[in-house]
C-alpha cells in the first residue's frame, strides 16, 4: 500500500517544478493538468483490467507486476529527455498503482476470512503512511535544491525492496474452485448495487476533501501555503490514525455501525471546516474529517467480502473503480459549485457524500449476514 500511495501521491508534489524541466519554454497548466489525467487513466486501466486475470492467474503475479511498474516508471521518470516520455512514465506509474490498489484488498480479505473488517483498516492504513512519506520526502528534497529526478530515486527502493520479499511468499487462492461465482451473479444482486453506491460516495468523501483540503486552507482561509501543505499532512496522518483504530478495535466493534457513525461525524466536520468563523478551527474541522472518514472504503469493501466471500478479484476491482470514480465525481462537484459561488460553499457541498452514504449503509446493515448465491 505504500508502495501504490507513491504513484497516487509523488506527481502532485512537484508538479509545479515541472514547468522549467524541458528546454526554454515553460510547461503550459494544460500539459501540468494532462500529466495527472495520465496517472489516473494508468490507475483506472490497471483496476479494471486486473481483477479478471487475477481470478484466473492469481494474485502474486500481479502483486509483482505492479511494483516492478512502479520501478521502471521511476527509474524512467529520473532520466526522461522529454515531456512525451514523462508522460508514458507517468502513465506506468499510475498503471502500477492501479494493479496493487486492485490485488492486495483480496489478498488480505483472503488471509483473514474471519477478522476482514481489522484487516481492511489495516491494509489502507499504509496508504495514507505512504503518502505521508511520499509527500515528506519529495518536499525536503526539493527544499534542498535536489530536483524531481532525485525525489524519484530516493523513493525507488521501496517498490524494488518489496519485489524481493515477495518473491519468497506464498499467496493464496482468491477464488475458491468448489464456490466460485461469476462477477455477473453477484452483479445481479441489490445488496451488491446498493455496496457499490456506498463505496462510491465513501471515495468521494475521502477524495472531496483530500483533493480541494491546501487550496481552500491557502484560499478560503488565509493560511499561508506552508500550513495549507501541513493541512493535508495531518489530514493523511488523521486518516491513517482511523484507519489504525479500527483495525485495532474492529473485532469488537459492529462494521455498519462504525461506519454509520464516521458518516455522520463527518457530515459535521465538514460544515464545520467549511462554515467557522474561527480559521484555525475550520482547518482543524477538515484534518479531523480524515479521521472519521478513514474507515468508509476499507470498512465496505470488508464487509462486501463478508457477504460474498467467493467474489474474487473481479468483484474488488469493480468497487475499487467505483470508489475511485466517487474520488472523481466529488472534487469536480466542488470545484464547479466554488466557481458559482465559493470554496466555502463548494466544500460544505461534499458533505452531501456522507449525508447520502448513511442510509444506504443503515439499509445494507439489515440484511448484513453472510449469504451464499446457488
Amino acid at each position: 500500500m505504500m508502495s501504490l500511495a507513491i504513484g497516487l501521491n509523488l506527481l502532485p508534489v512537484f508538479l509545479n517544478s515541472l514547468r522549467e524541466s524541458f528546454g526554454t519554454t515553460l510547461l503550459t497548466l494544460e500539459q501540468l493538468g494532462r500529466l495527472g489525467a495520465l496517472a489516473f487513466t494508468g490507475l483506472c486501466v490497471g483496476i479494471v483490467v486486473t481483477g479478471p486475470l487475477v481470478d484466473r492467474w492469481g494474485a502474486k503475479l500481479f502483486v509483482q507486476i505492479g511494483n516492478v511498474l512502479i520501478a521502471i516508471s521511476l527509474v524512467g521518470m529520473i532520466f526522461v529527455p522529454t515531456y512525451t516520455t514523462l508522460g508514458f512514465a507517468v502513465f506506468v506509474l499510475g498503471l502500477g498503482a492501479g494493479i496493487l490498489d486492485m490485488v492486495l484488498s483480496p489478498v488480505v480479505a483472503a488471509l483473514n476470512p474471519d477478522n476482514r473488517s481489522s484487516a481492511m483498516n489495516w491494509l489502507h492504513s499504509f496508504y495514507c503512511v505512504g503518502a505521508v512519506v511520499t509527500i515528506s520526502a519529495g518536499t525536503v528534497v526539493l527544499q534542498m535544491g535536489w530536483g524531481w529526478r532525485t525525489a524519484c530515486f530516493v523513493l525507488l527502493p521501496l517498490p524494488l525492496a518489496l519485489f524481493g520479499l515477495f518473491a519468497r511468499m506464498i499467496f493464496p487462492s482468491i477464488v475458491s474452485d468448489e464456490k466460485g461465482r461469476t462477477f455477473g451473479t453477484i452483479l445481479k444482486q441489490k445488496w451488491f448495487l446498493g455496496a457499490m453506491v456506498a463505496i462510491f460516495l465513501g471515495g468521494a468523501t475521502e477524495l472531496g476533501m483530500a483533493q480541494w483540503l491546501p487550496a481552500y486552507a491557502e484560499s478560503a482561509l488565509g493560511f499561508p501555503q506552508w500550513i495549507s501543505g501541513i493541512g493535508l499532512l495531518l489530514f493523511s496522518v488523521a486518516m491513517a490514525a482511523g484507519r489504525m483504530l479500527v483495525g485495532a478495535f474492529g473485532s469488537k466493534l459492529d462494521p455498519f455501525q462504525t461506519m454509520a457513525w464516521g458518516c455522520g461525524s463527518s457530515v459535521v466536520f465538514f460544515l464545520a471546516g467549511s462554515f467557522l468563523p474561527i480559521y484555525s478551527l475550520a482547518l482543524s474541522a477538515c484534518v479531523l474529517a480524515g479521521f472519521t472518514g478513514s474507515c468508509l472504503w476499507p470498512t465496505m469493501l470488508a464487509v462486501t467480502a463478508d457477504r460474498y466471500p467467493d467474489g474474487g478479484a473481479s468483484m474488488f476491482g469493480a468497487l475499487a473503480a467505483l470508489g475511485n470514480a466517487g474520488g472523481i465525481f466529488m472534487p469536480w462537484t466542488v470545484g464547479w459549485i466554488a466557481g458559482i459561488h465559493d470554496l466555502h460553499i463548494g466544500l460544505a457541498i461534499s458533505a452531501l457524500a456522507p449525508l447520502l452514504m448513511l442510509p444506504v449503509v443503515l439499509g445494507l446493515s439489515r440484511s448484513a449476514h453472510p449469504h451464499q448465491i446457488s
